[in-house]
């Protein structure tokens, strides 16, 4: 019947629970008083208007591993050489692995030195509407004032320029601007420049003319550091044994790590205690994924099996279509399900260049969306890998 009413509903939960007496709703009341608001994490919101920059973000806080450690490299190069050594930069990777933070962090350093820098930070979508808005309003030489007035010029997911010709023209001008004046630029997005659609090839070039980055998703060790930095800077109280656990079960993005946590704050706040773990798998059961306990090989050996040929035949350089379609099979799964390096990935079949596993990793991601046989193959060699 909700479903006839709202097409949006899809599911429903029932929740069972005691009547409190007024005495209890009271008491509760009174707890709920004394929480430190400020350590909810709200003041983690603040943004400073003059250059969209959150003062949250630094590389004091900035947690380095082998997931980030290149990409952190190459933005203290350029805070170090700012136009000089890596312009553009360009980091890469996927949604919530702390690319936002980092370049953010390079433009606090630049407001905050003693070489200070006049810095600007917004993402590609706000870029866009303003020079939409500037055309409408007849003011397009305010939008080119603004925008080349910058020492340090930080666009977030750029990706989303993708198919919009008239913002890549006026965002082309504005990075041969920055560049010929020996003023930084740096750019994020979800994919590198190579594969990002529908855009312009003399921007893809000015791009892949600078310094190209990836920011992986981060091992255990990382995860645990990740945490352990974010109960001390806000000075939660978590046991080392629910440190372990959310490591352990949330692997995809430290921004689902963090949220995790200050989920688990407040619901220790409000008990006034420490959670059990089964309380905590309770809470957190929608970012619990199965665990996998599946080697590259059995991915290597599933994947022959199925499309009937030997093995040994992947690691050739041969280009026969019966072998092309489950490398690059056995490529998009070992990213995607278990996100294996490009590089290892790479080596382990034949020592391939790593261009190679991209271009492999993109175009299966692209074919699954049209391709219903493709889908239903991969659904059983998920199965065969899986559940067996």
């Amino acid at each position: 019947i909700l479903r006839n009413l709202d097409q949006e509903v899809r599911a429903i939960e029932y929740l069972i629970s005691k009547i409190e007496s007024r005495e209890e709703k009271t008491k509760d009341l009174t707890f709920a008083k004394q929480i430190n608001v400020s350590n909810l994490g709200l003041n983690d919101l603040y943004i400073n208007k003059e250059n969209n920059l959150n003062p949250k973000y630094t590389l004091d806080n900035f947690i380095v591993g082998s997931f980030n450690e290149v990409a952190y490299a190459a933005a203290l190069a350029v805070m170090k050489e700012p136009g000089v050594k890596y312009n553009p930069l360009f980091i890469y990777g996927g949604t919530g692995l702390g690319k936002t933070h980092l370049i953010q962090s390079v433009g606090n350093y630049f407001k905050n030195h003693t070489i200070r820098k006049n810095v600007f930070y917004i993402t590609s979508e706000t870029f866009a509407s303003d020079y939409i808005n500037s055309v409408i309003n007849k003011k397009a030489n305010l939008f080119k004032e603004k925008y080349r007035k910058y020492d340090v010029l930080i666009i977030d997911d750029i990706q989303f320029v993708s198919g919009k010709i008239k913002i890549q023209e006026e965002l082309f001008h504005l990075f041969n601007s920055y560049y010929e004046t020996g003023k930084q630029i740096i750019f994020s997005s979800d994919k590198p420049p190579k594969f990002i659609s529908n855009l312009e090839e003399r921007l893809r070039s000015r791009f892949e003319g600078g310094m190209i980055v990836d920011i992986s998703k981060p091992d255990y060790e990382s995860r645990l550091s990740i945490i352990k930095n974010k109960i001390k800077n806000n000075n939660y109280s978590i046991t080392d044994e629910v440190v372990e656990y959310v490591a352990s079960i949330i692997q995809d993005s430290i921004r689902e790590l963090e949220g995790a946590i200050n989920t688990i704050h407040c619901q220790t706040q409000a008990k006034n205690r420490n959670l059990t773990i089964q309380e905590i798998k309770l809470l957190l059961k929608n970012s619990i994924k199965p665990q996998k306990s599946v080697s590259i090989n059995d991915v290597m050996k599933v994947v022959a099996d199925f499309y009937s040929i030997e093995e040994k035949i992947l690691y050739e350089k041969t280009r026969r279509k019966e072998v092309v379609k489950p490398r690059q099979i056995i490529m998009y799964l070992l990213r995607e399900d278990f996100d294996t390096s490009y590089p290892y990935i790479g080596q382990k079949l034949g020592g391939r260049d790593h261009t190679t596993v991209i271009h492999a990793y993109e175009k299966i991601k692209r074919d699954i969306i049209n391709d219903k046989i493709l889908v239903q193959e991969l659904e059983q060699i998920r199965g065969l890998l899986y559940n067996t």
